[in-house]
C-alpha cells in the first residue's frame, strides 16, 4: 500500500487537536485548543472557513450535516454544517467533555467528561439521555459498537469498560491502563474503536487497545483483541489514537512519537508505515469515506494527509519495507508481519540474554502468549479479555468469523462463568490524597496538616498545626522521598519506600521531647517497605510489606512486633488503642474481604476485636479509618457510609451517617477529616466533581450531622427514635473512658441522660395518644425508675388504668433489682425512709414482720385518699415518720420549690420557662422589635394556646429534668 505523505499545514495553536471528514469526504474538519473549528476543502486550502465555538475545543464529530463539538464551557454544542450556524446545546457536564462520537446512523451521540460520567444523548430529542456511571476518574474516550447495543469507554482510572446502553449497566471492565489524575497527564488518549461490520471480514466486534509491556528492552504492543485471534506488532512508542477504515479491513494507528502505521486485518500484515516529519505526537486520526486517504493532526496544531492508500495492493505487501528499518532499534530486527504465525518457528535463544521477558519462544517450542501485557499497577491477560468479549459475539455471526491457522490448532479451554475475583485494595494512609499527585495532603487530622510537594522546583514537606500552641509550623526537605506521614501532638512520623540501593526508612520528629535530640530514624530490613503507619500516646506503629507490624516508643525504642494475618490496608492509632485493617482473603464480584483488629495497650494489654470481618457497603472499598475525638473506632467506605463501633452491642459496627445524602451532584464526594461525638459532628471537605480536595487554595471544612438509617424518619415517632438511639450510641464513650481510668465530663453525661429520658417520655406520651399501650410498656422498660413513676402518673391522668397497673409492676421489678444490687441497710434505720439511688429511684421501703424489706405498689399509693400527701422526693438527710401508705407528689408544679441536693439548693425551671427557652428565637424572629417584657407577654399568650396534652408533656418533661438532677 504505497502512499504519499504530504507536507503538513499549520491549522491551530499549540495543544490538543482533533480531525474528521464529512459524510461525502469533501471537507476535512479540525478543531484545536484555540477554540476554533476549521473547515478545509483540501490540504492545499489557503483560506479555510473558521468557526469559534469556545475558549478550547477538545473533540468534534460530524454526521448528517450536524457538527458536534466539546468545548471548554462544559457543554456539547451543535452547529449546522457547512454553514457553521449554532443549533443549540446537546448536553452539559459539571466539567469539560473530553471526547464525543456518533453512532453508526448518526441518531445518537456519546460524550465522556472529566466528571467521570458518560452520557448517551438522542440527536432528535436532547432530553432523552442515558448516563453511565462507574468510572472513578476522567474519561479518555468513548465509542459505539456498530449495532448500537454496546458502548466502550476508557478512563484515567486505568480501566476499559463496556456498557449495555439501554440498561445503563456495565457489562465488563478490565483494569488495563496506567492510572492518572487527568487527561492531560495520561500516557495515552487510548482512543477505542469498534471494527465496522463488513463482509468477508470479522463479523464479531473486537476492540483495539494499545498497552505497555514491561521488558528489559521496552516495547509497546498493539493488540487486536477478539474471541478468535490477536495481531501483535511491536514498536517503541505508545499508541495514542486508532481508526478503522470504512471497509473494516485496515487499521490505522498513531503513536506519541509520531509513527503512523496501517495493518491489513485479514492477512495480519503491516502494509504501511510513515513517520511524522518532526516526530510530534499524533492526537487526531480519520479515514476518508472512500478509504484512500488518512487525515491526521498533532499536538503542535498541524494537519497532515496520507494520500494514495490502496486496498488492492495490500495483498502484495508481505514484508516490512526496508526503508523503515531505521524506525526501530537494532535489537528488534524481526519483520512487523510476524504475529501469531510465528509460533511455528522456534529461533534459538541468545545464551548471553538472561531476560526471560524477551524470550517469547519458550523451550517447549510453543509460542508464548505475547498478548499478555502488564501495566505499572494493574495487569490482565488477553485470555481473560477474550472471554469477556465472547458475550459481544452474536450466534449468527459465529460461522462467518475468520479463524487464523494457529487458532485452529489450539485446544479449546473451558470458560469459567462464576464469580470473578476482586482486585485487592492497595494500602493507603487515612487522611491523605493519592501519592502520584505532585501536590498532595500527606495527612489531615484533628492536630494539623502535612503537605507534600514534588515538582521541578521543590521536593519538600510542610507541617501546619491547627493550634499553634502545640508547635510552630515546619518546613522539611524531602530528600529521602517520604510518601506516608502521620501527625500527633507529640511527633511527626514519616516513611519512605526502599530502592535497590537504600532500605526503607522510618523517620520521627519528636518535637515534644524535652531534650535537644528531637529526631530519630530506623532502617528496615532489606526488601521490607513501610506501607502504613500511625502514632498513639507515647508509641508509634508501622505495618510493612513483610506482613509485620512493628511497634516503637515515641523516643525510638523498638518494642513488640507481630505478624499480620494478611496484607495491610491501613492502620490508625488513638491514645492506647491501635486499629488494624488487612485483607482476610480474596473478595469476589467487587467485594473486598477485609478483617479488623483492635488492640488496647496500657497496663492491661489485650485484643478487643480478634480479626472479625469489616462490614462495607456493596461493591465498595475502605476510604478512611480512624477514631473519633473521644476514642471510638470509626471508618467510612467509598459509598460514603460512616460506621461507628458500638461497644455496648458486643463491638458491632453501626452506620451513623451517609455522606452521599448531603452531596448535590452524583460526582461530588466528601473527604473525611475528623469525627466528634460531643458535639455530634462529621468534619469533611466537600469535593466537587472529584474524590480528593486540591491543596491550593486551602479547602474549607464542612460539618455534617449524624443520622442513623432508621425507618420512617419523616414521622414524629421515627424522628424521636432516631434521636434517642443516636444519643445512646454517641454517649457510650463515657462508660469506656471511665472504665479505662480517664476523667469524664459528669455534667455532659448527666445532660445526655436527661435528653434520653425526655425523648422516652415524649415517645411514651405519643404511644398513649395512639392507644399503643404495649408499645408504651416497652418504652417504659428503657426508663429510669423516677421516669417510670412519671409515666404511671401520665397513664392515670389519661384514664388508662390497665397501663398504669403494668407500669406499677414494672416499677416494682426495677426497685427489686436495685435492692438486690445495694448493700444491706443498718437495722436501726427507720421503717420507711426515702433514699436516692443511682438510677434516680423515688420509691420507698417499708419494714415487714420478718425483718425483710418490702416494696410498696406505687399504683396502690396513687389510689389511696389522703388530705396530706407526702412528697415523693426528699432531701438525703431527711428522716421523718410517715403514714404506712406513701403518697406521690401532687402533679401541680411548684416553680419556687428548692430541691436540696448534697446540701446545695438548686432552683429548677418550670415548664413554661423550658418552653420559652425553646421558642424564644421563633418569637424574636416573628417580632424582632420586642423588648424582654413584651417577649414574655407574647410567650405567655402562646403558651396558653397549647392543648392540655402538650402542656402535660411539657410538665412531665420538667419533672424528668428534676428527677435526673437529683440523682447522686
Amino acid at each position: 500500500m504505497p502512499c504519499e505523505r504530504k507536507p503538513m499545514r499549520y491549522g491551530h495553536s499549540e495543544g490538543h487537536t482533533d480531525v474528521c471528514f464529512d459524510d461525502a469526504g469533501k471537507y476535512i474538519v479540525t478543531c484545536g485548543s484555540d477554540g476554533d473549528v476549521r473547515i478545509w476543502e483540501s490540504l492545499d486550502d489557503d483560506d479555510p472557513k473558521s468557526i469559534n465555538v469556545g475558549e478550547k475545543v477538545y473533540s468534534l464529530a460530524l454526521k448528517n450535516g450536524k457538527l458536534v463539538t466539546a468545548a471548554s464551557n462544559n457543554t456539547v454544542q451543535i452547529h449546522t454544517f457547512p454553514e457553521g450556524d449554532p443549533d443549540g446545546i446537546l448536553t452539559r457536564f459539571t466539567t469539560n467533555a473530553t471526547h464525543i462520537t456518533y453512532n453508526r446512523s448518526g441518531s445518537r451521540v456519546a460524550a465522556g467528561s472529566s466528571d467521570f460520567m458518560v452520557k448517551v444523548v438522542e440527536m432528535y430529542d436532547s432530553s432523552q439521555q442515558k448516563t453511565l456511571r462507574g468510572h472513578t476518574a476522567p474519561i479518555l474516550s468513548v465509542t459505539f459498537d456498530p449495532k448500537d447495543e454496546f458502548l466502550a469507554s476508557a478512563s484515567c482510572d486505568g480501566s476499559v469498560a463496556v456498557w449495555k446502553i439501554e440498561e445503563q449497566t456495565q457489562v465488563t471492565s478490565w483494569p488495563l491502563l496506567q492510572k492518572s489524575n487527568d487527561v492531560i497527564n495520561a500516557k495515552s488518549l487510548c482512543r477505542l474503536a469498534w471494527q465496522p461490520k463488513a463482509a468477508k471480514v470479522l463479523t464479531h466486534l473486537p476492540l483495539l487497545l494499545g498497552y505497555r509491556l514491561k521488558k528489559k528492552n521496552s516495547f509497546f504492543h498493539l493488540h487486536l483483541l477478539s474471541p478468535s485471534f490477536s495481531i501483535p506488532c511491536s514498536f517503541h512508542q505508545a499508541i495514542n489514537v486508532v481508526a478503522w477504515s470504512p471497509c473494516g479491513k485496515f487499521l490505522a494507528a498513531g503513536s506519541i512519537g509520531g509513527l503512523l502505521t496501517v495493518w491489513d486485518v485479514e492477512s495480519k500484515l503491516c502494509v504501511e508505515r510513515q513517520k511524522h516529519e518532526k516526530g510530534y505526537t499524533v492526537c487526531g486520526l480519520a479515514w476518508h469515506p472512500s478509504g484512500g486517504q488518512i487525515a491526521y493532526t498533532d499536538t503542535e496544531g498541524c494537519l497532515g494527509v496520507l494520500d494514495g492508500l490502496s486496498s488492492s495492493s495490500s495483498s502484495s505487501s508481505t514484508t516490512t519495507p526496508a526503508s523503515y528499518d531505521d524506525l526501530f532499534d537494532d535489537d528488534d530486527d524481526r519483520p512487523m508481519d510476524e504475529g501469531i504465525s510465528e509460533g511455528a518457528r522456534s529461533p534459538a535463544k541468545n545464551p548471553g540474554d538472561e531476560d526471560d521477558d524477551d524470550d517469547l519462544i519458550p523451550a517447549t517450542g510453543r509460542a508464548r502468549n505475547r498478548s499478555a501485557f502488564l501495566d505499572d499497577e494493574n495487569s490482565l491477560d488477553t485470555g481473560s479479555l477474550k472471554q469477556g468479549l465472547d458475550k459481544f459475539v452474536d450466534d449468527d455471526d459465529a460461522g462467518s468469523a475468520i479463524v487464523p491457522p494457529a487458532a485452529v490448532a489450539a485446544p479449546l479451554r473451558p470458560v469459567y462463568d462464576g464469580p470473578m475475583p476482586t482486585p485487592p485494595q492497595k494500602a493507603f494512609q487515612p487522611g491523605s490524597t493519592p501519592a502520584h499527585l505532585m501536590h498532595r495532603f500527606m495527612m489531615w487530622n484533628s492536630v494539623g496538616i502535612v503537605r507534600g510537594y514534588n515538582d521541578d522546583q521543590d521536593n519538600a514537606i510542610d507541617v501546619e498545626f491547627h493550634d499553634t500552641a502545640v508547635h510552630h509550623a515546619m518546613h522539611l526537605t524531602n530528600s529521602l522521598g517520604h510518601t506516608v506521614a502521620d501527625l500527633s501532638q507529640e511527633a511527626v512520623l514519616l516513611a519512605c519506600p526502599g530502592t535497590d540501593e537504600l532500605a526503607s526508612k522510618l523517620q520521627c520528629l519528636h518535637f515534644s521531647s524535652w531534650d535537644t535530640n528531637k529526631e530519630w530514624m530506623v532502617d528496615l530490613p532489606k526488601g521490607e517497605d513501610v506501607q502504613a503507619l500511625c502514632l498513639g500516646q507515647g508509641w508509634a506503629a508501622a505495618a510493612t510489606s513483610a506482613l509485620i507490624l512493628r511497634l516503637f516508643s515515641i523516643g525510638g525504642v523498638q518494642r513488640e512486633l507481630f505478624s499480620l494475618p494478611g496484607p495491610v490496608v491501613c492502620i490508625a492509632g488513638h491514645g492506647e488503642q491501635l486499629l488494624v485493617v488487612y485483607h482476610r482473603g480474596t473478595g469476589f464480584d467487587g467485594e473486598q474481604a477485609l478483617g479488623v483488629q483492635l488492640l488496647q495497650f496500657g497496663q492491661k494489654r489485650r485484643q478487643v476485636i480478634h480479626g472479625e470481618p469489616l462490614p462495607l457497603s456493596r461493591k465498595s472499598h475502605l476510604s478512611w479509618l480512624g477514631f473519633t475525638a473521644e476514642g471510638t473506632p470509626c471508618f467510612i467506605d467509598s459509598e460514603g457510609v460512616v460506621r461507628l463501633l458500638n461497644r455496648s452491642l458486643g463491638n458491632m459496627w453501626t452506620p451513623v451517617c451517609n455522606t452521599r445524602d448531603n452531596c448535590k451532584g452524583k460526582s461530588d464526594h466528601y473527604w473525611m477529616v475528623g469525627v466528634h461525638e460531643n458535639p455530634q459532628q462529621l468534619r469533611c471537605i466537600p469535593c466537587k466533581g472529584s474524590r480528593y480536595p486540591p491543596t491550593l487554595p486551602r479547602p474549607a471544612v464542612a460539618v455534617l450531622p449524624f443520622k442513623l438509617p432508621l425507618c420512617q424518619t419523616t414521622t414524629e415517632k421515627g424522628q424521636m427514635e432516631e434521636q434517642y438511639w443516636r444519643s445512646v450510641l454517641l454517649h457510650n464513650h463515657y462508660g469506656f473512658l471511665s472504665s479505662s481510668g480517664y476523667e469524664i465530663d459528669e455534667e455532659g453525661q448527666s445532660q445526655a441522660q436527661k435528653e434520653q429520658q425526655e425523648l422516652l417520655m415524649k415517645m411514651f406520651a405519643l404511644s398513649c395518644k395512639l392507644e399503643r399501650e404495649f408499645r408504651s410498656v416497652e418504652l417504659a422498660e428503657l426508663m429510669t425508675q423516677n421516669v417510670v413513676t412519671l409515666a404511671i402518673r401520665y397513664a392515670s391522668r389519661s384514664h388508662r388504668m390497665a397501663l398504669a397497673q403494668r407500669l406499677s409492676d414494672l416499677a416494682l421489678e426495677k426497685a427489686n433489682q436495685l435492692q438486690g444490687e445495694e448493700p444491706q441497710e443498718e437495722e436501726e434505720e427507720e421503717p420507711l425512709q426515702y433514699t436516692r439511688r443511682n438510677t434516680g429511684s423515688g420509691l420507698g421501703r417499708s419494714g415487714s414482720a420478718g425483718g425483710q424489706n418490702r416494696v410498696t405498689n406505687v399504683l396502690d399509693s396513687m389510689m389511696s385518699s389522703s388530705k396530706k400527701p407526702t412528697a415523693l422526693l426528699s432531701s438525703s438527710g431527711s428522716t421523718g415518720k410517715l403514714n404506712k401508705t406513701p403518697f406521690l407528689k401532687p402533679l401541680a408544679p411548684r416553680p419556687k420549690t428548692k430541691v436540696q441536693h448534697n446540701s446545695v439548693y438548686v432552683r429548677h425551671k418550670s415548664g413554661f420557662q423550658l418552653w420559652l427557652e425553646d421558642n424564644r428565637r421563633i418569637i424574636l424572629a416573628d417580632n424582632p422589635d420586642l423588648e424582654e417584657t413584651d417577649v414574655i407577654k407574647e410567650a405567655i399568650g402562646r403558651f396558653r394556646t397549647l392543648s392540655a396534652d402538650d402542656r402535660l408533656v411539657r410538665h412531665l418533661t420538667h419533672l424528668v429534668c428534676v428527677c435526673v438532677c437529683v440523682l447522686p
